[in-house]
């Protein structure tokens, strides 16, 4: 009964637009916006982008905007026991290592109240901040954030 539901729950949303079906090759492969790959060969990996690693902080586009990480952080450990980032960027830590500090919104909880430590929904930093790198967009993009726009 319910492998029909999921079946059918997965046909109407597909039918409807909701989900898009994933073209499959016929040699069972799976096109993304990355393209086609082969699920039964050893695919080549992705090429490592460049990251940027200016001293200039890169601008945010708008308001509430998370800022980019302007380092490399492959091999972070960022995990319930350990938070690799916290390690420069603590208020115990920032001024020795010359990074930016944790905001305080960082050490609150949803309703606005002051945590002593940094709430456990704003722990996993890589779930909104990204290395700002130099690649090429996966799909055309035409926004312009509001500074290009002539706007406040």
């Amino acid at each position: 009964m319910k492998t029909t539901t999921l079946a059918m729950t997965l046909a109407i949303a597909t039918a409807g637009g909701i989900i898009t079906p994933l073209a499959v090759g016929d040699i069972g492969g799976l096109e993304s916006l990355r393209g086609l790959k082969n699920l039964d060969a050893t695919n080549k990996a992705p090429h490592m982008a460049k990251y940027n690693e200016s001293e200039t902080l890169v601008e945010r586009n708008y308001v509430q905007q998370p800022p980019v990480i302007p380092h490399e952080v492959r091999h972070y450990q960022v995990d319930l026991r350990s938070n690799k980032c916290l390690s420069c960027h603590s208020w115990e830590s920032y001024k020795a290592s010359g990074a930016t500090k944790v905001s305080l919104t960082h050490f609150e909880t949803r309703d606005g109240h002051a945590l002593a430590d940094i709430s456990p929904r704003r722990y996993f930093c890589l779930q909104c901040h990204v290395p700002q790198a130099e690649v090429k967009p996966l799909i055309d993009n035409e926004y312009r954030s509001s500074s290009e726009l002539g706007k406040p």
